[in-house]
């Protein structure tokens, strides 16, 4: 037992001098403040941690008595963060796991630091987190871990630090597997059109691509690879871009399913028909390639099972397990709908585009 453990109700200036600091140098360390050493502020979180101490917040928390986890996520419009965000909720209702759920929308948009906001988790009672986000970098995972909060990454855009549990998929095979479909229907001309080319997941797919052109002998045309975001706006910017070159693509594997919904919906527009002109490759298998007109053929990512196995690590870091591994990745497997067919002849298919443009008959 500790000298400040057998004085009865703890206060700041218990901690304080078990740290060897001033009362005001722990209140700056316990609400986020940047102005102190990395030494000062190390002293200060070991006699947090060794004398137990509790802020005033800390003591009327999580009223109900039940373990709280924080799901980080940039946003819900993407069937993607539905479907893992159902997983979790899923398996927190078996668990009896209340989920707060923090939408973060533009990345940076919080103006709490690192350290404010890691001590507030802390102080408003979760007891782990899931992060299905790009807006906590290095410095923010370090002050949860720092803080003993179990933090769960699931497809993280960079490979996170490596006492950080993450959670994905195996995006290397659904890329090669994808552009496989695509090679054995026919095609040759196959573009990718990929999210952030620093992403590790984009990466994975993208190699994965390249990986089938090779096996198959076929080269790989620089203006056929694009990168950009995982959002519709790329695909359709993508799509523009294909259909300006000199020889375009008879078919398109997109780096996840929103991508391929922009070029669904610049297809439309220029009269390009899905998969009679030009086939099309998703990955993610979400409701919306189900729903998309037509189906969309797509590598599907089990969603429902990463945001599961993410809460199910949490809890286990909450439980102080050792885990045999801080990266899990779960298998991908091609849905084959409706959005890919062998490719049709060229000559073929000018002279019907020609013919339904009304400038050639018969």
């Amino acid at each position: 037992m500790s000298r400040i453990e057998s004085q009865g109700k703890l206060t700041l200036a218990a901690v304080a001098r078990e740290a060897g600091v001033s009362t005001p140098t722990v209140s700056k360390v316990i609400n986020g403040r940047d102005d102190v050493s990395a030494d000062t502020r190390a002293k200060v979180l070991t006699a947090l941690a060794r004398t137990g101490y509790k802020s005033p917040l800390q003591n009327r928390r999580n009223v109900s008595g039940r373990q709280m986890v924080e799901v980080v996520i940039d946003n819900l419009e993407s069937g993607y963060a539905v479907e893992v965000l159902n997983g979790v909720l899923e398996s927190a209702a078996v668990s009896d796991i209340e989920v707060l759920l923090n939408v973060t929308g533009k990345q940076g948009a919080s103006t709490l630091t690192p350290e404010q906001r890691a001590q507030r988790i802390v102080d408003e009672g979760r007891c782990g987190m899931i992060v299905v986000t790009s807006a906590f970098g290095d410095a923010q995972l370090d002050a949860f871990h720092r803080r003993k909060i179990p933090v769960v990454v699931i497809d993280p855009l960079n490979p996170p630090p490596g006492d950080v549990v993450s959670v994905g998929a195996s995006n290397w095979a659904g890329g090669k597997a994808a552009t496989s479909h695509l090679l054995e229907l026919g095609h040759r001309r196959i573009a990718f059109l990929g999210g952030p080319d620093t992403a590790e997941c984009n990466q994975a797919r993208l190699h994965g691509y390249m990986a089938a052109m090779r096996s198959a002998g076929v080269g790989v045309e620089d203006e056929y690879v694009l990168s950009g975001h995982f959002r519709s706006e790329h695909g359709a910017k993508g799509m523009k871009h294909l259909l300006g070159l000199d020889q375009p693509p008879t078919a398109i594997f997109a780096g996840s399913d929103s991508i391929a919904l922009g070029v669904l919906a610049e297809a439309r527009r220029q009269g390009i028909r899905v998969p009679e002109d030009m086939s099309l490759v998703g990955f993610d298998g979400t409701y919306q390639a189900e729903e998309s007109v037509p189906p969309l053929t797509s590598v599907s990512q089990p969603l429902q099972e990463m945001g599961a196995t993410a809460l199910r690590f949490v809890l286990r870091q909450m439980r102080g397990e050792v885990l045999d591994s801080r990266r899990v990745e779960l298998a991908t497997q091609l849905v084959v709908r409706e959005s890919t067919a062998p490719p049709r002849e060229e000559g073929a298919a000018r002279k019907n585009r020609l013919r339904k443009d009304g400038i050639i008959s018969g």
